[in-house]
């Protein structure tokens, strides 16, 4: 549950600690009684646990459901960078090919829902059009970064 609330394995583990502890702590007090499996409450008090700590971060982390979405451009950045970063957003985009290219503009520039892409290009759920989009992003993003890679003499920078 942790991990895939952009969480990481050391958060989960730090995460269930602290359950154990909360749990202990409970089963020390007069007339506690537990009313379900030992494991499911400790995923109930973990669970409650992450929560409480994504809500206290919620400000700073944003709405941003996957960061790894987005190429970050600094605003103190000049226009020239800016126009640069985006030239190579659109060589990335022109290596990209059929599909990814017509998926990933109809999802981002022309705001198509995924139940619209799933139609569109005959995905059998949106579920099944999700995961294509995020094969696509992965590869735009290889691309991407290959392009920002590239030096002056066409070769490529690890």
């Amino acid at each position: 549950f942790i991990i895939s609330n952009n969480g990481s394995e050391a958060d989960a583990q730090d995460t269930f600690q602290e359950a154990i502890v909360v749990f202990y702590e409970k089963v020390r007090q007069d007339g506690f009684t537990l009313s379900c499996k030992a494991g499911t409450y400790l995923y109930s008090v973990s669970r409650h646990i992450w929560l409480k700590k994504i809500r206290k971060a919620a400000p700073i982390i944003g709405k941003i459901n996957n960061p790894d979405d987005f190429v970050e451009i600094p605003e103190d950045t000049g226009e020239e960078m800016k126009e640069e970063g985006l030239k190579k957003m659109e060589a990335a985009m022109s290596l990209l090919g059929e599909p990814c290219k017509s998926l990933i503009e109809d999802f981002y520039l022309n705001n198509l829902s995924m139940n619209q892409i799933t139609e569109k290009f005959g995905y059998t759920n949106a579920d099944n059009a999700k995961t294509q989009k995020y094969k696509c992003m992965v590869r735009l993003k290889k691309l991407f970064f290959r392009t920002i890679n590239k030096t002056e003499e066409g070769n490529y920078v690890d």
